[in-house]
């Protein structure tokens, strides 16, 4: 991210919506497939998958199609003694029109394609960033990054400065044959200065019926932690047991007051020494509103991140640090000082082993449905001996 964005004075949006030069778009995308970064199908869509479904429709059912139009035609011309001339054509007709439809949503959905590849780029160098189309199982420590099988981020934004920060989509798929389904997440990626106990932020606005969680983890209520003021209408707070007094260290009330304000429709994830923002959504798109609420919302936070660097999980064994001449707690002003710099004990950066991740249970809710399952089964049991 480039200095100004992430200072909060202003980002440059106008390559997402700016007029492009679509050879050099295609280009792009062309060294793009030499280079492996993306596969020569990869981010067409719809209009692959609609390509795809057309010829296995083709294949199935077009023979079938055919054979019953063409004896039902043969029939009426032989019934009349004569041909049907053009009638014939038209099963043909239907099918070619069929086909080239889905041939021109397959091109359209390629050129979408490359139009997006080539404006997130642009984009990305324009903010001082790095755009990667594509990635398979991303290695981070994040709750959505360990679930499901099939797991890759896509449309990547990466920059160093002041501090790494990734922006990116992500996809997984749970289940198994009829019972398959893709799960769709956008996510922020914020690298930390040292490791913190493992913290969720579980966004109040964005939960499900009856309060359900979104989230892809449910965590023991023991570890919830109520915090000041309206705090907890925004967000439940998970910290591990034990931790409460290092989570109000690290969430005072300007801290509190930052997510509130930008990031409360966002799930917060502190693990290790990364801080993850998560919506149920694509967060990297061609959109300029949603790039610029994701920057104010990175901004907002990289100011406070200084307070966190110092944080110290006093459970770690002490380690001697030492100290500038004069400027430390147990300096002494005489010359045998200056030259042996003095030591204290302090812990080194890390976190204890129970701090380190928050205990995960079982939702509420998948009680209530293997519940309503047995309850099914047993009237299933005995309703036959009811009946009369």
């Amino acid at each position: 991210m480039s200095q100004a964005a992430a200072s909060g004075l202003t980002f440059d949006a106008r390559p997402l919506v700016e007029p492009i030069d679509r050879r050099a778009a295609r280009d792009y995308a062309k060294r793009l497939r030499q280079s492996g970064a993306v596969s020569s199908f990869y981010g067409t869509g719809t209009g692959i998958a609609a390509l795809v479904f057309g010829v296995v429709i083709v294949v199935v059912f077009g023979s079938v199609f055919l054979t019953f139009i063409s004896s039902i035609i043969n029939l009426a011309g032989s019934s009349t003694g004569g041909g049907v001339g053009i009638v014939t054509l038209v099963p043909f007709l239907v099918i070619a029109a069929v086909l080239v439809f889905l041939i021109t949503l397959a091109v359209r959905g390629s050129l979408g394609s490359q139009e997006r590849w080539y404006r997130l780029n642009r984009f990305a160098e324009a903010n001082g960033m790095q755009y990667v189309p594509n990635l398979a199982g991303p290695r981070l420590p994040g709750m959505i990054f360990g679930v499901g099988s099939a797991r890759a981020a896509s449309d990547l934004l990466r920059g160093e400065e002041p501090r790494f920060v990734e922006f990116g989509n992500y996809r997984y798929t749970t289940g198994s044959g009829k019972n398959r389904t893709t799960h769709t997440w956008g996510y922020v990626a914020i690298k930390l200065d040292v490791p913190l106990p493992n913290i969720v932020l579980d966004a109040v606005g964005n939960n499900g019926l009856f309060g359900a969680s979104n989230l892809t983890a449910a965590f023991d209520r023991d570890q919830r932690l109520s915090l000041e003021g309206d705090f907890d209408t925004y967000f439940s707070l998970y910290c591990p047991e034990g931790y409460e007094r290092d989570a109000l260290y690290l969430f005072t009330p300007d801290i509190m007051a930052r997510f509130v304000d930008s990031a409360a429709a966002l799930d917060v994830e502190i693990v290790d020494d990364w801080l993850f923002l998560y919506a149920e959504r694509d967060l990297s798109t061609l959109d300029p509103a949603m790039w610029a609420w994701l920057f104010s919302c990175v901004q907002a936070l990289l100011a406070k991140f200084d307070q966190w660097a110092r944080w110290r999980d006093e459970r770690l064994e002490p380690t001697a640090q030492a100290f500038a001449p004069g400027s430390g707690p147990l300096s002494v002003a005489t010359d045998a000082a200056a030259s042996t710099p003095p030591m204290m004990l302090r812990p080194p950066p890390g976190v204890a082993e129970p701090g380190r991740r928050l205990k995960r249970t079982v939702p509420w809710w998948s009680y209530v449905i293997a519940g309503i399952f047995v309850a099914f089964w047993l009237l299933m049991q005995v309703l036959p001996d009811l009946l009369p």
